[in-house]
């Protein structure tokens, strides 16, 4: 079976919205040790869920999927898998984590809807040479994601 590689280590960003990973985290695929395995960098900023506000009470930004959202964030951000395979690991990881059944479908078909938006916006960003992974870690509560996510090279994208 599928397992997260480590705990989830992140911290908080002043906008209340935005985390960076303070140790490296995976996700292996299909079963422990498949050798297929999403890695999130030391760094990476997420923001865990992207729920539109007005359904917070349904679904908050976190929740028992939190982790699962923070490996599709990624995936989405990275893009060498598609964005249909992206989805179906963001739906794989919910069911490791147990993530009951109406949150997994509601959220599933929340991205397959409208994920294309987050997909293509990320490819914009990358070609203009914006990367969501910090320089620094932060060291002040009242830093931003904007204090964090640089441009960057385009040599050191690939």
């Amino acid at each position: 079976m599928s397992r997260f590689t480590k705990v989830l280590v992140v911290s908080p960003l002043s906008d209340g919205r935005t985390w960076v990973l303070r140790e490296e985290f995976g996700y292996d695929l299909h079963e422990e040790g498949s050798g297929d395995t999403v890695d999130v960098p030391v760094g990476f900023v997420t923001d865990f869920a992207s729920v539109p506000r007005a359904l917070w009470w349904l679904l908050p930004t976190w929740g028992r999927y939190g982790n699962a959202a923070v490996i599709h964030d990624f995936c989405y951000w990275d893009q060498s898998r598609g964005r249909c395979e992206a989805d179906r690991i963001f739906w794989e990881s919910m069911q490791v984590l147990g993530v009951r059944r109406w949150a997994r479908v509601l959220l599933f078909s929340s991205v397959r809807l409208f994920g294309w938006a987050a997909w293509w916006g990320n490819r914009r960003r990358r070609r203009r040479s914006v990367v969501k992974i910090t320089a620094r870690m932060p060291e002040k509560s009242a830093e931003t994601r904007h204090d964090h996510i640089r441009q960057m090279p385009r040599k050191d994208l690939a």
